[in-house]
Order: structure tokens, then sequence, then C-alpha cells
């Protein structure tokens, strides 16, 4: 099978699709905004060839390198697995009449008031939203529904821009924080646990899938220093009626927006009015989540995703065998870092659960808390049981500091 992957090396995790790819015998051709002399080996060596463009997402340099390929070799799929690539790469693919994920789906994955419209219709159950174009009808959706409100753009990835309102002066002043943008989604704030599921499904029908957990939820996390978030996969995803029912609602999700062969991430709240579908896309999730799954279940879950796309199957079953996560170590100030404390505590507590630690070196910049999850300092870890590992993590971010200034 000859592929053409858009991205190859950048961010770093790309190669890793690529060469997941390559090993179960797919050729694949990169499509990037590297020069290619500029590609590390590892990059250049696993592809039969690359096309340099300056803007990945523009669809007509895309297109122009996809029939470059197309040129060399009959070209039989065209991946992206970057959020803001879906589209062009969507869009391409019906062009050169190559299989994929439709434009269709793709928007629908992407536009989030359109998203919810179209499962709210199919009877999935999901918070109050809407498309605003002015403030007018942001205020008029503000009255309907009333507060809290949870403001976003309208095609992004996680918590990305993504604001909460609880009063009339609050939403004042998030309006005005969305600058020249022409429309942006409202959504009725939805009280409860949050979650996701993740899948890699095989013409709608998902062959493997993981259920993971944020503490705290995402929009709190991403507003206070203090607070060491982590996130969790559970490897007792076969053992809960609440389970269950998210992948029940994932299944139903997966055949309204005609999600075929692809992965995907959908966020999910489980709260006093039950269980709300928040927001899916159709790619890989982020935030390094495959490292924790593989590390679960003893299997390289790129090359689960390459198997699928190649030889439309997949090649070894999940252990469930641990529970996993990540938990993020936030620097006490902004500024540069200078060291670390509890670090060899935590080495000797739980040196044989952790599987690795990304702690910068003293004089590396510190990045925002809306940064995100691996934006500074992380310890991921593993352990068989759920609550064993999640009382570790605990332990993690209140033994280990981060010190800046």
């Amino acid at each position: 099978m000859n592929i053409v992957f858009v991205e190859p090396s950048f961010p770093r995790n790309q190669r890793r699709f690529v060469h997941a790819l390559r090993s179960v015998g797919a050729s694949v051709f990169g499509v990037g905004e590297t020069p290619e002399d500029w590609l590390e080996d590892e990059v250049r060596d696993a592809l039969v060839g690359y096309y340099k463009v300056d803007n990945v997402t523009d669809v007509h340099q895309l297109d122009a390198a996809v029939r470059w390929a197309q040129g060399q070799r009959w070209i039989d799929a065209l991946e992206s697995t970057v959020e803001s690539h879906q589209m062009a790469a969507a869009q391409v693919r019906e062009w050169r009449g190559i299989p994929g994920t439709s434009m269709h789906t793709t928007w629908l994955c992407r536009d989030k008031p359109s998203m919810k419209e179209t499962l709210r219709a199919a009877g999935i159950p999901t918070a109050a939203s809407t498309a605003a174009e002015t403030a007018q009808q942001v205020w008029d959706f503000a009255r309907a529904v009333g507060y809290p409100l949870i403001l976003k753009p309208r095609a992004g990835a996680g918590a990305q821009g993504t604001v909460r309102v609880d009063t009339d002066s609050e939403l004042q002043a998030a309006l005005g924080g969305f600058g020249a943008a022409t429309s942006i989604a409202v959504e009725e704030f939805v009280e409860g646990h949050e979650g996701f599921y993740d899948t890699i499904s095989i013409n709608g029908h998902v062959v493997h899938d993981w259920m993971s957990h944020y503490y705290p939820n995402v929009l709190e996390a991403m507003r206070h220093r203090w607070i060491s978030p982590q996130f969790l996969t559970t490897n007792r995803i076969n053992d809960s009626s609440m389970y269950t029912e998210i992948r029940e609602l994932g299944a139903r999700v997966n055949d309204v927006l005609g999600i075929g062969t692809s992965a995907t991430h959908m966020e999910w709240f489980f709260g006093p009015k039950g269980l709300r579908f928040s927001e899916i896309g159709c790619r890989p999730p982020g935030v390094g989540c495959w490292d924790l799954y593989s590390a679960a279940n003893d299997v390289d879950v790129y090359r689960e995703w390459a198997h699928a796309i190649v030889h439309g199957s997949a090649e070894r079953p999940l252990s469930r065998g641990h529970s996993a996560g990540i938990v993020a170590l936030r620097p006490d100030r902004d500024g540069q870092i200078h060291g670390y404390s509890g670090v060899e505590a935590i080495g000797d507590r739980y040196g044989h659960w952790i599987i690795d630690a990304h702690l910068p070196g003293p004089g590396t910049p510190t990045q925002g808390v809306e940064a995100g999850y691996m934006a500074n300092a992380y310890v991921r870890m593993r352990h068989p049981d759920y609550d064993v590992l999640r009382a570790m993590l605990d332990d993690v971010g209140r033994t280990v500091h981060v010190h800046a200034g």
C-alpha cells in the first residue's frame, strides 16, 4: 500500500506514525513544511519520497504534493493525524479520488455547533449549543439557556481558546477575547465528571478502545497553577455499566457522523443529568495518550493504527494489564526553571511503576498553565490497580515541586 502522510516530522511524535506505517509494509510519501535536507535521518529513511510545501493546510499546495506522489505510484490513502490538517486532507482526498474520511464527516468533527446539532437530531444527549456570528446572538443564547456558559472556537483541539462565563460581566469580557473571529461556538455548561473515549475503528466498527478520566476537569486544570492535573486510562473498561453506556454512545456517534476507518477522540461528561456527549475528533488523541495506552496494554498502538489502515484488521489484542496516567507538574511561577525537589523520593517509592519523566533542565523557559499537560514537567506511571495508580499520581503531584523564577 502507498500512503501520503501529512507532516511526518513535526510535532516530534509524528514520526511514530510514519514508522508504524512502514513497519506494517506501507510505502510512505511525506508532505511537510520542513526542507527535505533538514529532516532527521530517522524520518528521511522511513519515506520513499518527500514533497516540501509552505503550508500543509493550504489545499492547493497539498493537492500539488499528492498529484506529485500519484505521478510516481498509485496512492491508496492520504493520512493526517493533526487536528488542523484534517480539512485540507479531506478536501484533497475527494479531489483526487482517494478513499478515506469524507469532507462532510471531517467538517462535522471540526465544527462544534454543526456536530452537536447533527447528534441532537439523532437523539444523542449533548449540551445545548449554537454558532454565533454576532455578540447579540451570544446574548440571546445566554438569556434563553442561562449561565454558566462555555465559549470556544468553532474548530479547535482540546480546551484551546475555551472560556467559561458565569455572569453578564464575564460574558462581556470574554466576547472581547475572540477578536477578529467571525463565528464562535456557545454552549450550555454541563456539570459532571469529564473523561474521554478513544477508538481505532475499521469500516465503522471499533476494534480497539480506551476509557480515560480527567482529574480535575480540563477547564479547572487549565486555570490554576497550583493544580497538578492528571488523566488516567483505566483497565476496568469491561467491568462497569457506565463504560458500557459510553461505548454505546461512542458507537452511535461514529455511525451518525459517518466515521469509517480512523482513530477517534471523544470527550464526555457524566453528572446529574446522566451521560452527555461533549465533542469528538476524527483523529488520534494528543498529549501522548497513545504512549500511555501502549504501556498499559502491552502493544504498540501506533502500529495497531497502521495495521488497521494498511491491512484492515487489528494485529494484537489489548492486554488490559495496567492502568496508566500522567501528572503534570507546574512551575511555581513564570520565568526559567531553576530546579526540582522531591524527585528522588518519588523514584525511591515508585521507580518500578514509572514509565518515564520529563524534567526540563535549569534555564529552560517555563510555559503558561494554559499550555497543557506536557508543557513543562510531567511524570507518567502505570499500575495494575487503577485506584493505586491514582494515589501514586496524587503523591507525585504533592511531592515533586518545580522551582522557577
